[in-house]
């Protein structure tokens, strides 16, 4: 082992109420761990930083297990192999896997997939090629099923999963609208994806009117990233048998109490309409299909995608802060330097 290589982690110092602050994160020094048989060791490039994870600072049952305090904060990590003792991988190889916020990893080569440099930008690997990616994908494709001509919008459309369902939207013919925090988003929506229409959910006077405007045919699919306000606001305009995909609930993750907001049950009653709420590992055995389609799609130019990188491992947490500003205009990454 080289004595010159020293390891940092990111752990989660206390519970957030409400928004996340900094004094919740703490960086701390660590031994560069040693991989035993079956494993390897992992140096991180790059780091994601998701809105899910804000669920798992709560002390709380959920889809996945809550993070412990003074332990460290894991997710999607893109790095290079330094040392393996593992079949499977070799150094020097790129892999992405479920690793902490940490310099150096060690991980199950199991628990790693191979990243084809060629293929695209490693960095895709935890965005339009990886969970973000999948998560629209699966998502739109298999709940939302949508058919030539009908209307989808998308909450939170200028983030990493939104502007994916927004472009296999298009794909599959549908008319989109995308609704995003602010003008400079819309604009690359309407300008890069081709996203009909886009609504400025901060600056409308009326998102009821706004949204009528914007659907003069109704919703047949209404892809989810929020939550709150904005989806209370798009619920009356679905149409008949529409299709509503929970994916996120940005929105909510904040509060510190529980949110009142009005009953879907009517909406969905009356038009004999489908909610339905999924996590992307639901679908984890169809990955590879998900992954082979997403990269057609994007070496053939049928598919952008747009990253906002913050340098600095240390840069992490205000990385992930930056999440619930709406800092980010697609996908929002850490670029780690060691």
């Amino acid at each position: 082992m080289m004595p010159a290589m020293k390891n940092k982690q990111i752990i989660l110092a206390s519970r957030p109420t409400g928004m996340p602050a900094m004094d919740n994160f703490a960086t701390v020094d660590a031994e560069v761990p040693q991989p035993k048989d079956g494993e390897v060791l992992v140096r991180t490039r790059y780091l994601s930083v998701d809105p899910y994870m804000r669920g798992r600072m709560n002390d709380g049952k959920s889809y996945v297990a809550p993070f412990a305090v003074n332990e460290v904060i894991n997710g999607g990590v893109v790095g290079e192999v330094i040392e393996s003792r593992s079949a499977d991988f070799k150094p020097g190889d790129i892999v992405t896997g479920q690793l902490g916020w940490q310099l150096y990893s060690v991980a199950r080569a199991k628990e790693l997939r191979k990243v084809d440099p060629n293929l695209a930008p490693v960095t895709t690997a935890l965005g339009v090629l990886g969970m973000p990616g999948l998560t629209a994908y699966f998502g739109l494709v298999d709940i939302g099923k949508p058919r030539e001509g009908e209307t989808v919008v998308v909450s939170g459309a200028a983030g990493a999963v939104g502007m994916t369902v927004c472009q296999v939207a298009k794909i599959k013919g549908c008319r989109v609208i995308g609704i995003a925090g602010s003008d400079e988003k819309n604009e690359y929506l309407e300008r890069e994806l081709w996203v009909d229409r886009t609504i400025n959910y901060k600056t409308a006077v009326d998102m009821k009117q706004a949204l009528k405007d914007a659907c003069p045919n109704g919703v047949d699919i209404y892809f989810d990233n929020v939550g709150g306000a904005v989806s209370d606001a798009v619920l009356p305009f679905i149409n008949q048998a529409a299709r509503v995909v929970i994916c996120g609930q940005i929105s909510l993750y904040n509060l510190d109490r529980a949110d009142v907001g009005p009953r879907p049950q009517p909406y969905l009653l009356v038009k004999s309409a489908l909610m339905q709420g999924f996590i992307i590992t639901d679908y984890a055995s169809r990955f590879a299909e998900g992954v082979k389609q997403l990269g057609q799609w994007v070496q053939e130019g049928k598919m952008k995608y747009a990253e906002n990188i913050v340098d600095g491992f240390e840069n992490t947490p205000n990385a992930f802060l930056g999440l619930f500003s709406g800092e980010n205009l697609g996908k929002q990454l850490v670029r780690v330097e060691n």
